[in-house]
């Protein structure tokens, strides 16, 4: 069976909803996006060998908001990182790629409510509403990690 919780942990997506879409995915439709199939298999061959997963370059630099749609995208996949060709992409590309605040406070918040579970005996909980169990937790995890990370370099 295709579990999308553990498939998205496994990829480092970035989502902490068992089987949400995380809404930087935006496109016209999966079927409108000609890269996405190609972006995938390069991010499920890279988490295969350990590797991290960083997309190509974006050519046009007059056009950010593209530039930064190009990475939201990527993102939400699991990518860890974008080219930048012009320095002006570098802060858009390290803004997009990085877990927004309010993103590692809920994985932060997943794992109190496993822990809490787990107290209880329970293998799964609830928060805000939704169902969250072990493949949350390694979403969560992950977050939390990359954020940590981040922050260390900043140091």
């Amino acid at each position: 069976h295709f579990g999308v919780a553990d498939y998205a942990a496994s990829m480092r997506s970035r989502t902490t909803v068992i089987g949400g879409l995380n809404p930087d995915y935006i496109c016209d439709g999966a079927l409108n996006d000609q890269w996405h199939a190609a972006q995938v298999n390069m991010l499920t061959a890279c988490r295969a060998f350990g590797l991290r997963a960083i997309d190509g370059p974006f050519g046009d630099f007059s056009d950010d908001a593209a530039f930064v749609a190009a990475a939201k995208r990527v993102a939400a996949l699991g990518y860890e990182g974008k080219w930048a060709i012009h320095p002006k992409q570098i802060p858009l590309a390290n803004e997009v790629m990085s877990p927004p605040e309010a993103e590692v406070d809920r994985a932060r918040r997943v794992l109190e409510a496993l822990e809490e579970a787990a107290k209880a005996g329970k293998g799964a909980a609830q928060l805000d509403g939704k169902m969250i169990d072990i493949a949350s937790e390694r979403m969560a995890r992950n977050v939390i990690a990359q954020a940590d990370q981040i922050a260390a370099k900043s140091s």
